[in-house]
């Protein structure tokens, strides 16, 4: 039992390896897209949170999913 859980751990931290390697690292080469900066990330960011809404009832914004739920209070 023991030598499997070594070998899956061991697995696990050579993919997680070759792929920090393969993808961060850029070991074919390539560049990183200009989107993938801090800045246009934030810039984004301010543009989804200040996106304009049409009258309706109050929402919920999912930071997952970012869909609106309709929020009902409580005496309703």
């Amino acid at each position: 039992m023991s030598k499997l859980i070594m070998a899956s751990l061991a697995a696990t931290a050579f993919g997680f390896t070759m792929d920090h390697i393969v993808s961060d690292n850029k070991l074919f080469g390539g560049t990183t897209p200009r989107t993938m900066s801090k800045e246009w990330q934030d810039e984004t960011e301010k543009m989804k949170n200040a996106w304009p809404r049409s009258a309706g009832p109050p929402v919920v914004l999912n930071p997952i999913t970012r869909q609106n739920f309709i929020v009902n209070s409580r005496e309703s």
